[in-house]
């Protein structure tokens, strides 16, 4: 059905400039959500085929860090020109791939290239530092080296922004690095890569390897002694066992992990800017977003207007396959995140929830759920212990601050919390008592990549974005000298 588009993305391992297929000749289908057709068979790679992605990064590195900050950064904005050129067609390749609205994928692609645009700027801003050491009287001369290879892992959800939010800093520092895509979305990274080539990306500073034998391959390259950093995006479970495997060699972590963020509504919120920002934190990706509101706790004195005007606006998405005209609400990502979202609406209610909209997947082709509405979710029910990861807003009513900041943070998560309050001083108050990482105080979207992104808890470690996700991929190194 959609050969034409499929026509020209590449489908095997890009290694040192050059597209290779895996060692064994091992394949995998890629599959569209949509229509549970395969829409590619991507190569998978092998450890092999992982040690000659290392060979090729190790080889480009010298060359990659000599480069000036300048000459990095050019290179880094023609890629946010080029992609920019080619929005569309990489916006409908994740709709392909992810089932995302094409009007998320549109957000998407932007979003992903100025990363891009960041770094380039962020590239000539390697500072350092001098000072005077006050006992020795020796100059302290500090400086940040680019720290070596990064191996990169991206979840599905976003396959073209969590790729370029890590490898943006990464090349402005001066790193190679070897990304491993998500299984279900290698597709749109795949067909970046002739992209970053014709930016001026040379070989082997970017290498690409999507694999259905992820724990092997990843594995593998986390104990080669030429890995200095790892960055992965994806669930805290897999998460913590990276940390494990990254403990071994002494790897420089970079984890964005988990998230279960609540969504605060109080008595004196302006209620119509409230819900558009409820729109935005749920139903960003369908839900299907580390950052998405999942826990809503709204006053008693507005949770009814809340409530109606919330349950009005997500009604009336139109759910069907993400490339259609008005489609607000595409496929899940696959039978399993269908499944999970299912058993999340059956236990809450269950349990005493009441089913305001939505709350029943249409069955037949695809895999696909509509946006649902839950009210008086109780604290036990497993939607509020643990990410939806799909387009269900689960809402409880609370009357007193300090018990609803108790329960924001009774959370193994702390990624990002919302807030809505007129009071300013009353919302900053707040954001500081929420233990998050972010805090959107009367905004539905927090991600931007001139923010430090990231989160506290088990929500992971380190920043992306900003000037701070750069130093993920430095090495500070102290020079004393006396004269």
């Amino acid at each position: 059905m959609y050969e034409n588009e499929l026509a020209d993305v590449p489908t095997d391992l890009w290694i040192g400039g050059s597209w290779r297929k895996a060692s064994d000749g091992a394949r995998f289908d890629v599959i569209d959500p949509a229509t549970e057709t395969t829409l590619a068979s991507v190569a998978s790679a092998t450890i092999e085929d992982a040690d000659a992605a290392l060979d090729a990064a190790q080889a480009a590195f010298g060359p990659w860090a000599a480069k000036s900050g300048r000459e990095r950064g050019e290179i880094l904005r023609r890629a946010y020109e080029l992609i920019m050129a080619q929005s569309e067609r990489l916006a409908r390749l994740i709709t392909l791939e992810n089932g995302k609205a094409l009007s998320d994928s549109r957000g998407e692609v932007a979003y992903a290239a100025e990363f891009f645009r960041w770094y380039a700027e962020e590239a000539v801003r390697n500072l350092g530092d001098f000072s005077k050491a006050p006992a020795s009287g020796a100059r302290i001369m500090v400086q940040h080296k680019p720290a070596g290879i990064a191996v990169l892992v991206t979840p599905w959800n976003f396959p073209a922004a969590m790729a370029t939010r890590k490898i943006g800093p990464a090349l402005a520092a001066g790193c190679p690095v070897v990304l491993k895509p998500a299984s279900d979305t290698p597709l749109t990274m795949l067909a970046l890569m002739p992209i970053l080539e014709a930016a001026g990306v040379p070989a082997g500073v970017v290498n690409v390897i999507p694999s259905r034998r992820s724990g092997p391959v990843v594995s593998r390259m986390l104990h080669d002694p030429r890995v200095r950093v790892v960055s992965f995006t994806g669930s805290t479970d897999v998460g913590r066992r990276l940390l494990h495997e990254a403990a071994d060699c002494v790897v420089r972590p970079a984890m964005e992990l988990g998230g279960n963020a609540p969504f605060l509504v109080f008595e004196d919120a302006d209620i119509d800017a409230a819900v558009e920002g409820a729109m935005i934190a749920k139903m960003r990706n369908m839900g299907e977003a580390c950052t998405a509101a999942n826990r809503f706790y709204v006053h008693d004195a507005v949770h009814d207007d809340f409530v109606a005007k919330l349950a009005a606006k997500m009604g009336a998405l139109k759910l069907g396959n993400g490339l259609e005209d008005g489609v607000a609400v595409g496929p899940l990502v696959n039978k399993e995140a269908l499944d999970s979202v299912g058993r999340f609406v059956d236990d809450a209610v269950a349990r005493g929830a009441k089913l305001v909209v939505g709350g029943r997947a249409p069955g037949g082709t695809g895999y696909f759920y509509p946006a649902t509405v839950l009210t008086d979710v109780p604290d036990e029910a497993e939607c509020f212990r643990d990410e939806i990861f799909g387009p269900v807003a689960a809402v409880q009513r609370f009357s007193d601050e300090a018990a609803v900041i108790e329960k924001a943070n009774s959370t193994e998560y702390g990624l990002v919390a919302y807030l809505y309050t007129k009071d300013l001083a009353r919302g900053l108050r707040i954001s500081e008592k929420l233990d998050f990482g972010m805090v959107g105080l009367n905004r539905g979207l927090v991600s931007d990549p001139a923010a430090p992104f990231g989160g506290t808890k088990q929500s992971g470690l380190g920043r992306e974005g900003a000037h701070e996700g750069m130093m993920e991929y430095l090495e500070t190194q102290y020079v004393s000298v006396v004269w």
